[in-house]
């Protein structure tokens, strides 16, 4: 899969899809039943992972935040 393709597959992502993944990456890596380098392909995706979550919860705080804001003005 290439960058693109990758970064496609994550922005579909829910936060809930992505936090799974993220727990079953980190088990992987903990049995430490995978070579360095598939521990650190791992470990690649978990980054991008959290920053996927990440922006999930920045786009969460945004509609919150827009919401109170709306609501104040009423």
């Amino acid at each position: 899969m290439d960058e693109k393709e990758m970064k496609k597959n994550l922005d579909k992502m829910t936060f809930k899809d992505t936090i799974l993944e993220l727990e079953n990456i980190v088990k992987s890596i903990e049995s430490g039943d995978f070579s360095l380098e598939d521990s650190l392909d791992k470990y690649e995706r978990g980054m991008r992972l959290i920053g996927r979550c990440r922006e999930i919860l920045r786009d969460c705080e945004q509609r919150v935040k827009k919401i109170s804001e709306e609501q104040e003005a009423e």
